[in-house]
């Protein structure tokens, strides 16, 4: 192994997940943030649980409302308007 290229390894590393739990791995790093772990990951402990990331849910949930609220219907409206006199 070459000298100096190597980043410096931490045994036991802290890693904090979102949940609340706490443990130790080693690592390249002195502490790590997680936002799922083994203790709340739905797969390890058999309930469903909803993960959003970045607000996925809430952003789609807005884009659905956009095109199916009350003013896309207008808009749909006139654009159909403007393409039948038109054609």
């Amino acid at each position: 192994m070459k000298k100096d290229i190597h980043p410096a390894y931490y045994p036991e590393s802290t890693v904090t997940c979102a949940c609340g739990n706490t443990f130790l791995v080693g690592s390249t790093k002195p502490k790590l943030d997680v936002e799922i772990c083994f203790a709340c990951h739905p797969f390890f402990t058999g309930k469903e649980k909803l993960v959003d990331t970045g607000g996925r849910i809430e952003k789609f949930r807005s884009k659905v409302a956009a095109k199916t609220g009350p003013k896309a219907k207008k808009v749909r409206a006139a654009s159909e308007k403007k393409s039948k006199k038109i054609a």
